[in-house]
């Protein structure tokens, strides 16, 4: 194989990493992930994309999977997350970023939504600025075929007005709360994620 072709082939295997930790978040910020926490028991405890800063988090999460049952991270996520009224945390990038939910960034996201061509499911019933869905974005963003679409610059763009402004914040809010302790490992690891995510668009000038 040439240096070249090598090159291609490593930014490939590159972009699908990417892709799969964006797709493995939205599913375990999505609801409780009975079926992917059995394929997170058995992953191997080294990083999922390339980056040394991910080494740790992961293994972190790989962790806390093993030594917890999947009732167990229902119920945490439940406590957490879910209840009537208001959660423990909200998952939401509205009220990190205005302090109430359906408020004006969730508004703009639905415009830039629009321009991707991207509409809510209509099983979805959670509203757009959820995580979860954020994270099923850019993973669309990286692996769809529409290269009109899924680009580098609508990764970045998309990134920097929807999910950085708030990401960290979720991720301190979920790290500190008593009540977790499989989520506080999502949360150690999508910070670390989202940092190293930062860093990649950053050098892209």
């Amino acid at each position: 194989m040439t240096e070249q072709a090598q090159l291609v082939s490593s930014a490939l295997d590159e972009e699908t990493a990417r892709a799969e930790v964006y797709g493995l978040l939205s599913a375990l910020y999505y609801a409780p992930p009975a079926a992917l926490l059995d394929q997170l028991r058995v992953a191997v405890t080294e990083a999922p994309a390339a980056g040394a800063l991910l080494e740790a988090p992961w293994s972190e999460l790989v962790e806390s999977a093993r030594k917890l049952r999947n009732d167990d991270i229902a119920r945490e996520y439940d406590a957490l997350f879910g209840g009537v009224g208001k959660p423990e945390v909200y998952l939401f990038g509205s009220h990190y970023l205005s302090g109430f939910l359906n408020e004006k960034p969730l508004a703009a996201l639905r415009t830039d939504l629009a321009a991707l061509g991207l509409e809510r499911d209509d099983a979805m019933s959670e509203t757009e600025d959820h995580v979860a869905y954020l994270c099923e974005v850019m993973r669309y963003l990286i692996a769809g075929e529409d290269v009109a679409v899924a680009n580098l610059t609508r990764q970045r763009e998309f990134f920097a007005r929807h999910l950085q402004p708030w990401a960290l914040a979720l991720c301190e809010a979920i790290a500190i709360h008593p009540k977790a302790d499989f989520y506080r490992s999502v949360a150690g690891f999508t910070q670390a994620f989202i940092s190293v995510e930062t860093q990649g668009f950053d050098m892209l000038g």
